[in-house]
């Protein structure tokens, strides 16, 4: 038997068992397994696993079961939400956005190892082997699921009214890795117009999230239908990336690891930029030498992965943190600004239109004269600066 396995978040990786049923699945067949999600990423990094579970694949959790209903005879989602009832529903809206769930069988392993963990059958074809499955693992089993429609579409698409499944009140609510609001209620609906979010039922909205997301004045809009919508728990006064305990793995590149990535002050550098898109990390560096980080909490999860790829960062911040809790390492050769607030967003737009002409990525002589260019613009607004 082929088998795909789709794995989901860190936490199902630091828990150690992802390798486990990795293991016990190679007892049916061969397995691939491929992870889905930038933070899971750096466990399975952490865990040396990427021998064995693809951080290659740029593709969202639906997308990649698709890509394994093409070749595969069985495809399982791996989960490990912050409780059942969260995990099956962050599946269902995985499912829900499938063109044809039907076509292989289709299974979810959630929360395994935990009390209430469970194997879920997303079709018929799937319950005969997710007894099995369930009966192997020692999990709960359940009924084929309904489908919950996430979203509602209305005026001919003008209007998009999204929930926001499986959040609590006080957690705090993300679109596309920006902080836009405060559960208030477990009834979180996000309303947008013509592609621009105009309110969010049930929670407390941070408007400046929303003016970020938004690009300012730029007003760009945002696909509620394809956006990625995340909510969690604070830790203290942060929201937690990553809750899961795990330890930090620091990329050598003996060889027998990722390649390293060799960065010198005078030799032809491809720098990129990562604004607000922290999460995107792994994509955005591809066959990059330096990223331009640009926002606090960008900054900080962006140089935290970047670190295992021995890729230093440029940070542009201004002490606007949204409160994100995350172990911050920071690779030698960068260099990160204190701008005066409320001028980050600033001093990011006029590097991407002054110093990469209006692109995500470029060219440079050296890593010095990248860093003198975003000086001189940055000259007016900064309060100090440090190197590591």
């Amino acid at each position: 038997m082929e088998i795909g396995l789709v794995i989901h978040g860190p936490e199902i990786v630091d828990s150690g068992m992802a390798i486990d049923i990795i293991n016990k699945l190679g007892g049916y067949g061969n397995v691939s397994a491929a992870m889905a999600g930038t933070i899971g990423k750096t466990a399975v990094l952490d865990a040396h696993l990427e021998a064995v579970i693809d951080i290659e694949r740029d593709l969202k959790p639906s997308r990649c079961i698709e890509h394994f209903f093409k070749k595969k005879d069985l495809v399982i989602l791996l989960n490990h939400g912050k409780t059942t009832e969260n995990g099956i529903l962050f599946s269902n809206i995985v499912v829900s956005r499938l063109a044809d769930r039907n076509i292989k069988p289709l299974i979810q392993i959630e929360r395994p190892g935990m009390f209430d963990g469970l194997v879920v059958p997303w079709n018929v074809a799937s319950i005969e082997f997710a007894r099995d499955l369930a009966d192997m693992l020692g999990l709960g089993i359940t009924d084929l699921p309904e489908l919950i429609e996430p979203m509602s579409v209305q005026d001919h698409g003008h209007r998009i009214i999204r929930n926001v499944q499986g959040v609590y009140p006080g957690e705090k609510i993300m679109v596309n890795g920006i902080i836009v609001g405060v559960a208030e209620s477990k009834n979180v609906r996000i309303i947008s117009q013509d592609g621009f979010i105009k309110d969010i039922t049930g929670a407390k909205v941070k408007e400046h999230g929303l003016e970020k997301l938004h690009g300012y004045s730029s007003m760009v809009p945002v696909d509620l239908n394809a956006c990625w919508i995340k909510s969690g728990p604070l830790r203290g006064n942060n929201f937690s990336i990553r809750k899961s305990e795990h330890s930090f793995r620091y990329m050598r590149g003996d060889g027998k690891e990722m390649k390293s990535i060799s960065i010198n002050n005078t030799g032809k550098i491809r720098a990129v930029i990562i604004d607000h898109e922290a999460e995107r990390s792994f994509e955005l560096v591809k066959d990059a030498n330096v990223a331009v980080t640009i926002g606090d909490d960008t900054t900080d999860i962006a140089a935290d992965i970047l670190y295992r790829l021995r890729i230093p960062v440029i940070g542009i911040t201004d002490g606007d943190r949204d409160g994100f809790s995350y172990i911050k390492h920071i690779y030698p050769g960068s260099t990160v600004l204190r701008l005066m607030p409320g001028s980050d967003d600033v001093v990011g737009k006029e590097i991407r239109e002054n110093v990469f002409n209006g692109n995500c990525s470029d060219h440079f002589d050296s890593m010095d004269i990248l860093r003198n260019k975003i000086f001189t613009i940055s000259k007016k607004y900064i309060i100090f600066s440090t190197d590591y």
